[in-house]
């Protein structure tokens, strides 16, 4: 996704269902039916194609307009189908329900209870779901922050043998 912001790219449908793994760990992203490259920062979508609602940020379907801080906000919609194992984001809600929460009410979904959601995790799925686009960050900062980070693949208790 950093190399999709850096060359004025939109994938406009990320998603887990669209994150291949290969081996050796291997990411690699597809369905790029949505994509588009774009010459200003914001794409206007036009006509009444469908969108991924629990994936879209809500300036997608509100008002038509994608940016690369939409595709961020569908990373942290990722990040929450990782850390809740596939779960489909916001459960148990229609589309309609979902759009009218998140814009009118400024819901967002709770921490999942994944103990290797840590707080800093969340932290950075609520800061991908800020209200406002420029408020999200960018995909640099995200590749570093979990770069970054560090990785157990331990708990960090265990009973004594």
């Amino acid at each position: 996704m950093m190399h999709l912001e850096a060359n004025n790219m939109i994938h406009r449908d990320l998603a887990a269902r669209n994150i291949l793994v290969g081996d050796g760990g291997i990411v690699k992203l597809a369905d790029f039916g949505l994509a588009r490259i774009v010459d200003e920062a914001v794409y206007v979508a036009s006509g009444g194609g469908k969108l991924p609602i629990r994936w879209a940020a809500p300036e997608a379907y509100t008002t038509g307009e994608f940016t690369i801080k939409s595709d961020v906000w569908s990373f942290g919609i990722v990040l929450y189908e990782i850390f809740t194992h596939g779960e489909t984001p916001y459960s148990g809600m229609t589309n309609s329900q979902v759009s009218q929460l998140i814009t009118k009410q400024d819901y967002r979904m709770p921490k999942p209870s994944d103990p290797d959601c840590i707080d800093a995790v969340y932290e950075i799925m609520t800061m991908c779901w800020k209200k406002e686009p420029k408020d999200r960050p960018t995909f640099e900062f995200l590749y570093h922050f979990f770069t970054d980070f560090p990785v157990s693949s331990e708990t960090s208790y265990r009973e004594a043998e």
